[in-house]
């Protein structure tokens, strides 16, 4: 899988959650676990080969290496991502950054991307954030 190769929608949410992981160049366990859960249990990904996973987190490793590798890399969601999914998108993102706890600036200004660029309402996203925060609390 390459930056020329079409994804699914599937794997543009994989992609998002891998971008938002790796945003602060530390992929800790507790976001692998998040995601591989959010894989094997969320509704959209019934159908998904999870063999693909390793190939759509090498694609964005390999996107985010090249300085525009961002822009490239949100094109190519949003062609594969249907619009109705975009609060699903975030959703999860905003999952995979709170799973350890922290939500660290390169996260931060990771999730204001992809707000931007999903075109998501501000009162929306504050209250996927909200969920995410609440759902990952520790006592």
């Amino acid at each position: 899988m390459t930056a020329d190769t079409p994804i699914t929608a599937e794997d543009a949410l994989v992609a998002l959650m891998v971008a938002v992981s790796a945003s602060d160049e530390d992929i800790r366990t507790a976001e692998l676990v998040k995601m591989n859960n959010t894989i094997n249990n969320l509704p959209v990904f019934a159908d998904y080969d999870t063999e693909r996973v390793a190939r759509v987190a090498k694609m964005v490793f390999e996107m985010l290496e090249p300085e525009d590798g961002l822009e490239a890399l949100f094109g190519m969601i949003r062609d594969a991502l249907p619009e109705k999914l975009n609060e699903t998108a975030y959703a999860l993102a905003c999952d995979v950054a709170a799973a350890d706890g922290v939500i660290d600036d390169p996260e931060n200004r990771m999730l204001e991307e992809i707000r931007y660029e999903l075109n998501i309402d501000r009162l929306h996203a504050a209250a996927i954030e909200r969920g995410s925060r609440a759902r990952h609390m520790t006592l």
